[in-house]
C-alpha cells in the first residue's frame, strides 16, 4: 500500500538528481584539491572551492539526499523510520568525529572555514 502520493515518485527522482550532483561535484572538487574521498585516509588538505564553499559536509548532505528521493521513489515506510536514526549516527558517529581530527590537524585554518561555512546547510 503506497504512503506518498503517486507525484512523490517524480519529486523523489528529482531529489535524487540533486544528490547525485552534489556527491559528483564534490568529489571532483575534493580531487582536484589533491586531497582522499574516502573518510577512512587521511585529510590532506582543506577544500574551500565547490561545494565546499557552502557547506562543509556536501558529500554527507548528497548522502542524505539520495536516501529521501529513493525514499519517496521507492514509496518505502521504512525509510522514514529509519532516516532520523541514520542521520544522528551519520552526525555523531562521523561529522563530528571528523571536525575533531580536522581541527587537530589543521588548527587555526580549519577553525576559521568552520565559522565561515555552516555544517550542512
Amino acid at each position: 500500500m503506497p504512503i506518498f502520493p503517486a507525484a512523490a515518485f517524480w519529486t523523489g527522482l528529482a531529489i535524487v538528481t540533486i544528490g547525485m550532483g552534489i556527491a559528483i561535484w564534490g568529489r571532483r572538487t575534493m580531487r582536484a584539491a589533491g586531497t582522499n574521498i574516502n573518510p577512512s585516509l587521511p585529510a590532506l588538505a582543506i577544500v574551500r572551492s565547490g561545494p565546499f564553499r557552502y557547506c562543509r559536509n556536501p558529500l554527507y548532505l548528497a548522502l542524505t539526499l539520495l536516501f529521501v528521493g529513493l525514499t519517496l521513489a521507492f514509496n518505502t515506510w521504512w525509510g522514514i523510520v529509519i532516516l532520523v536514526p541514520l542521520v544522528i549516527v551519520m552526525h555523531v558517529g562521523v561529522v563530528l568525529r571528523e571536525e575533531r581530527y580536522l581541527e587537530q590537524k589543521f588548527g587555526e585554518t580549519y577553525r576559521q572555514y568552520r565559522s565561515r561555512v555552516r555544517r550542512y546547510l
